[in-house]
């Protein structure tokens, strides 16, 4: 039986409801789709106080930007981007092309094709996301997306540099200065300077997810994303220091990222707590890990770790940290996770910024029916058949006329009765004498 010993409780109301984010995004969607540029440099003036010449960075601009970063944050950039690019590469070997016979004559096949435009969200606002460049920037480039568009805000007026360089380096082809609603729609639908994409990826506020999902049909989407998610496993060989800082890593994203504590140890728990609460008065981004663990924290008590994994099991959670004494057990008895850490020598940190898994996951449950973004997002896989044979073609025929005839489709069933009379002799009696009978 668990126990809890800390609950979540509910937040501040939402200043801005869900029906007004919908209408907002709904309104600047259409008015891109209507007006193109004119729309989206209105409303980058409007939310961003933004309005260069030209929202699209020349190359010169670009060298010239990426020349103002440090050369250790460069050199930092491109080892992350090393370790993304390598294991992206690694899943698509994984993702082999096939072609079987199934039949004599009989060949069925399917081929991997990249998506052929792609764009990318880098979000800005209080955090600079630049790894968000190497998530889908990189990965789209490893699965060989031919143009990838990625659009990065200004961060108070200012254009925020790292980002950029990222851009770049990962192998953008377009790269523009240009955040929120109207990017994520320029995107999608195209402008008279904005290349239309076929799918969208990348993290973003409220409002981004929100165009995401209005525009998702009419483009692709990575996944709906939600406030991030950390769930932390942990038994009495965990370390209560490691486990509040590992909590507090991922509550700073904003006040309504949920950190929970799984445990079998009453002590773990208590101390940890304890820890958090000294923690976080000094803590730089106190302002959103403390609304963060005082309204979303929660901390369950259990007997043993089968119930801790069922338990973990439950909430589906997008960062899964497991720090118990034998963390690989959890391989093999969790199912519903966005990605799993396993051990003390691993932390959430590590994939969100430098170990080169993909750091866009799924949340609110969604972990239960799909993973991550990863390189075969990028990829459409699909199947094509030849029939060289004469006999079995005219096999599958009769077999194909009695199948669409179960359904009343008698369109499909003549597709098939044409080859068996054509390569058998089958009767024809739709079209009699067409082909000599057998």
């Amino acid at each position: 039986m668990s126990k809890q010993l800390k609950e979540a409780a509910s937040g501040p109301t939402p200043r801005t409801s869900r029906t007004d984010v919908q209408e907002v995004v709904a309104s600047v969607i259409e008015d891109v789709r209507q007006r193109g540029d004119e729309a989206v440099r209105h409303y980058s003036e409007k939310f961003d106080n933004w309005s260069p010449e030209n929202f699209r960075l020349t190359a010169e601009e670009i060298d010239e930007i990426t020349a103002g970063v440090p050369q250790e944050a460069l050199d930092d950039i491109r080892t992350v981007q090393a370790n993304v690019r390598g294991f992206a590469q690694r899943q698509l070997e994984s993702m082999q092309e096939l072609e079987v016979e199934t039949q004599p004559g009989v060949f069925l096949g399917q081929k991997h094709l990249p998506i052929a435009a792609t764009g990318a969200y880098v979000p800005g606002g209080r955090y600079p996301l630049t790894a968000s460049a190497h998530m889908t920037v990189v990965t789209a480039k490893v699965a060989g997306v031919a143009r990838v568009t990625a659009c990065t805000p200004p961060i108070r007026g200012e254009i925020p540099k790292a980002t950029v360089a990222a851009m770049h380096l990962a192998g953008a082809d377009d790269i523009f200065l240009l955040g929120g609603v109207q990017a994520v729609a320029a995107m999608a639908v195209g402008t008279e300077t904005v290349g239309k994409v076929d799918l969208l990826a990348g993290p973003g506020n409220a409002y981004v997810a929100e165009a995401k999902r209005q525009l998702f049909g009419e483009v692709g989407i990575d996944l709906f994303a939600g406030p991030t998610e950390i769930l932390i496993v942990a038994d009495d060989a965990a370390d209560p220091f490691v486990v509040a800082v590992d909590l507090l890593s991922q509550a700073e994203h904003g006040p309504d990222s949920p950190a929970v504590l799984i445990t079998t140890s009453e002590q773990v728990a208590r101390e940890a707590m304890a820890h958090i609460d000294r923690l976080l008065p000094d803590m730089p981004t106190n302002d959103m890990a403390g609304p963060a663990w005082r309204d979303h924290g929660e901390v369950h008590l259990v007997d043993d770790l089968d119930e801790a994994y069922e338990l973990a099991d439950s909430f589906a959670s997008e960062h899964v940290q497991i720090l118990t004494e034998q963390p690989r057990v959890a391989l093999d008895r969790m199912r519903n996770y966005g990605a799993l850490f396993l051990g003390e020598g691993t932390c959430v940190s590590y994939g969100d910024k430098a170990i080169g898994t993909n750091h866009v996951l799924p949340t609110r449950g969604a972990a239960r029916y799909t993973g991550g973004l990863w390189v075969g997002k990028y990829l459409r896989t699909v199947t094509y058949q030849e029939v060289t044979n004469r006999a079995s073609s005219a096999s599958l025929g009769e077999l194909c006329g009695r199948a669409a005839r179960i359904e009343l489709f008698e369109g499909h069933a003549r597709s098939g009765d044409v080859r068996a009379a054509k390569y058998a002799g089958a009767p024809l009696p739709w079209a009699p004498g067409v082909y000599a009978e057998g």
